[in-house]
């Protein structure tokens, strides 16, 4: 399975953020390419430590999305989005792509940190499994985007 540790899916990755555009259409969910930026930066600022966010775990959801994360199949379109990880307010593009660049590359700079704080919803997550949550994470979104 892909991994954002992995350095091809790093590169693929890479290559794909750049391919966005101001307009860039969504082929499904309610957010614009900005906006989508924006929200995929959330998860990225978790796993490297530089954001907290207030959830309370839900057993059902740890299920559901373990299972969906460890299958091969990507993220399903319009899949729930948790209320703190929502975008609604307009976003500059520019801004954004920048912000989700440095994200995203401040992840990659510290793959290899084997003491990351438990996910806020999904508790302990190991190198491998923090890997493949971001890798799906992004692509579902690139692919919500043509790219």
């Amino acid at each position: 399975m892909k991994s954002y540790f992995n350095e091809e899916a790093w590169n693929d990755l890479q290559s794909r953020l750049k391919q966005l555009k101001p307009e860039s259409q969504a082929q499904w969910g309610k957010m614009n390419v900005a906006q989508m930026m924006k929200h995929c930066q959330s998860p990225l600022q978790l796993a490297v430590g530089k954001e907290e966010v207030s959830m309370k775990p839900n057993w059902l959801i740890k299920f559901f999305f373990k299972k969906m994360m460890y299958s091969p199949k990507p993220f399903k379109k319009n899949a729930p989005t948790p209320p703190v990880f929502q975008v609604s307010d307009e976003r500059d593009f520019n801004k954004e792509k920048e912000q989700l660049k440095h994200w995203m590359n401040e992840l990659w700079d510290d793959r290899n940190n084997k003491s990351r704080r438990p996910h806020p919803v999904f508790g302990e997550f190991t190198k491998d499994q923090w890997g493949i949550m971001q890798w799906k994470h992004l692509d579902h979104h690139f692919r919500q985007f043509g790219v």
